[in-house]
């Protein structure tokens, strides 16, 4: 198996890549190499010793300091022979270890590469465990929210590459050379690349797009409508040439109308365009009961639906506090006071920082729906999607309760509502498809 590692060490060396017949090269190892300019070439079948002169083992790797062990490739047959160390000429791998039994080198094998896991990649027998590594992940926009959201998801260590995107190519790189310096402070091998252009960031597997112009004081989501359109479209047609079979995250605003504006620009299926704004508006709400109620905000039970702003609905009918109503904990006064705050909780950011606008929550949410998907952890949160006639609403989108997948959207999820509830959501969507004929009118 080789990945992007062993592309890396062979241009380090100026060799080509040789692999031998049957060997698996990782998609994004072929990319890397392409970068590179390494050639990535087949070891003749002559190179390889007879059979019988190499060593037989059928065991498991064992990679702890000092241990020298036999080694199966996944797959592999049980005791069949090894592949031979490379020649000297091109050595691709660490030295050699030491077979049992004979002293005489062999190959020393790496596990699978993170790389190879990748949608409709083959999945090696007997690594089906727990998350699975994927290849890249772009963030669109080198700004205080996309380099928050880069942070996170190079965190996580699940990805072989994180890369930023911004027309300050220098601040993209910049930012992504200081994200780096944290692999050791938080232990990841995710590598942080920053470019100018979506086209040099290569394919990806999810794309955030948090470009766009912030709000100031005094501005309204709606007042950067014209502006953020105008990015967001020509990002979203970008990211569909470069990478066809992406799933976008759009965090820019106004965000139900720029989530909907980037799925018709890009014509990817709406289960691959999804916004951020239910989970962010979420953990507002979660975090000022915290505050109000003095309980761990991951406790309170509750969701965001609607849109991003004015028209946001947090269902207070289900909302809980350990299998007890918010209402048991927080007087009701209260609690509408902390709904009225998470909804204005953007501009009352916006008020205090007096240029710019909230970015640390918005970068953390982004990342957490990426994750989500990665992890394939099914979850109920809140998204903005296109409305499939859940809660009597249809084609437009808004923040919808749904459980995300490798892909996307896997379900938009049905949660009772009180009836006014159910008429507020309602209530949301008109307002936002109102904005999107205004929006579409001014074009």
């Amino acid at each position: 198996m080789w990945g992007t590692a062993d592309v890396e060490a062979a241009a380090a060396r100026g060799v080509a890549l040789r692999v031998a017949p049957g060997d698996l090269v990782t998609p994004l190892a072929r990319d890397r190499a392409q970068e590179l300019g390494v050639a990535v070439t087949s070891a003749d079948a002559l190179d390889r010793p007879p059979a019988s002169a190499l060593p037989m083992s059928s065991g498991t790797t064992d990679r702890s300091p000092g241990t020298t062990t036999s080694v199966t490739t996944a797959g592999a047959r049980p005791n069949a022979p090894l592949s031979p160390a490379p020649s000297p000429a091109t050595p691709l791998l660490p030295p050699s270890v030491g077979s049992p039994g004979t002293g005489g080198p062999v190959r020393a094998m790496r596990p699978p590469s993170p790389a190879l896991f990748r949608r409709g990649a083959p999945l090696p027998a007997g690594l089906d465990d727990g998350p699975r590594r994927t290849g890249r992940v772009v963030v669109v926009g080198a700004g205080h929210v996309g380099m928050v959201a880069g942070m996170r998801l190079a965190d996580a260590d699940l990805f072989d590459e994180v890369v930023l995107v911004d027309i300050d190519e220098g601040r993209a790189a910049g930012i992504a050379l200081d994200l780096q310096h944290t692999a050791p402070l938080s232990d990841f091998t995710t590598r942080v690349r920053g470019v100018g252009t979506v086209e040099e960031a290569g394919s990806a597997d999810y794309v955030v797009v948090t470009a766009g112009r912030a709000r100031q004081p005094g501005m309204t989501r709606a007042d950067l409508v014209s502006t953020n359109a105008g990015i967001v479209g020509d990002v979203a047609r970008r990211v569909a040439a470069t990478s066809p079979q992406a799933v976008i995250v759009v965090v820019t605003n106004p965000l139900d109308e720029m989530t909907q504006h980037a799925w018709t620009s890009s014509g990817f299926p709406s289960s691959r365009v999804l916004g951020m704004a239910g989970v962010l508006d979420t953990a507002r709400f979660q975090a000022l009961i915290g505050v109000e109620g003095s309980v761990r905000p991951r406790s309170v039970d509750a969701i965001a639906l609607g849109s991003h702003g004015e028209e946001m609905v947090i269902p207070l009918s289900r909302a809980s506090h350990e299998g007890s109503s918010l209402a048991q904990v927080v007087p009701p006064a209260r609690l509408n006071a902390v709904v009225d705050r998470a909804r204005g909780s953007g501009a009352e950011v916006v008020g205090l920082l007096k240029t710019g606008s909230a970015f640390m929550a918005p970068g953390m949410s982004a990342a957490r729906m990426v994750l989500a998907m990665v992890r394939e952890s099914d979850e109920v949160m809140s998204a903005a999607v296109l409305a499939d006639g859940s809660y009597g609403i249809r084609d437009v989108y808004l923040g919808l309760p749904v459980r995300l997948g490798r892909t996307g959207l896997r379900e938009i999820v049905t949660i009772p509502l009180a009836p006014e509830e159910i008429a507020a959501l309602r209530a949301a969507g008109e307002r936002i498809r109102e904005r999107l004929g205004a929006m579409a009118a001014a074009s």
